[in-house]
Parts: C-alpha cells; structure tokens; sequence
C-alpha cells in the first residue's frame, strides 16, 4: 500500500495530509498551538482521532510518543547519536522497529523486529515536507502514518531549532 504524506506549507502549526494513491485524503494531521513541546493530532477521514503524538522535553536528542485514541502509550520513537547517518529506534507494542536512513535524511527503511516492514522516501525540491510510504499492510497504516511524522518533527524539526 502506498500512502503520500504532504505539509501544508502556509499554515501557522505544522499540518499534514494523507493521501491514497487517487489522491483521497485518508488522514489529516494538525499540531497545537501554545505548548511546551509539540503535541500533533492524527485524524482519520471521518474527523475521528486515531494517533496522538507528543514530544518529550529531552536535552540533547529528540524522543516522541505515540499514543492511540485511547491514551494508551503505543510508541516512543528515540533519536540516537551516529556518524554520517540518520539512526532512530522506536519501542512499540507492535513490536521493536528500527529506523535507518541516509546522510541527508531523505530515505528510510523501517524494520520490525529485524524484518523489512516498509519504506519512506522523501521527494526532494517540494513546498514543504512530502513522503511517500509504503506498508505492507493496510491495517497498519495509522500507526506508521503518526510514525513517519514523528520521524519527520523528530530529524528536521530538530535540525531548525538547534
């Protein structure tokens, strides 16, 4: 299945949508306004809360949890310290999943529990942050949708405050 992820450019919080392959919005995303650190919103096309993402006050390196609908702690996606590459690990209930990527950020593999799960790749020369995902599974799709933005907000939000 393959999902395309987009941020709304002109907008006064970060946004996302979701789309399908035909171009159907499957999942919107919208950040808070007024936080300490940045809490994001994972809705599906009906409007119903899905995903709950929230970051960690850490003082190096960045940390996001995950959350479903029912405040129940799905995932905590940890940024670590590597040469020359982008290296996160995400603790899950679904499983331990790794994230690999290139120098630039650009191109991820997600492994669950050492297998191939998926693949993100980020396009290059676009108005703001677009990704395309693909899963396996379409049941997963919520979960690795709030997982790719917090990976997105965990490397490149990151790398503009710092």
């Amino acid at each position: 299945m393959k999902l395309y992820i987009k941020q709304r450019v002109f907008s006064f919080n970060d946004k996302y949508d979701i789309m399908d392959a035909e171009g159907n919005v499957v999942y919107d995303v919208q950040s808070e306004f007024f936080t300490l650190a940045a809490k994001l919103h994972l809705y599906d096309s009906n409007g119903q809360e899905q995903y709950f993402i929230k970051k960690k006050l850490t003082f190096l390196l960045a940390e996001y949890e995950i959350y479903n609908n029912s405040n129940y702690l799905c995932a905590t996606v940890s940024q670590e310290f590597a040469f020359f590459k982008s290296k996160l690990n995400v603790n899950s209930s679904f499983g331990n999943f790794e994230i690999n990527g290139d120098f630039m950020s650009m191109d991820y593999d997600i492994l669950r529990n050492g297998q191939y799960y998926g693949s993100v790749h980020k396009k290059w020369f676009s108005w703001g942050d677009s990704y395309e995902l693909d899963i396996p599974s379409p049941e997963d799709a919520g979960f690795v949708s709030a997982l790719v933005i917090a990976i997105d907000n965990c490397l490149h939000n990151e790398n503009r405050n710092n």
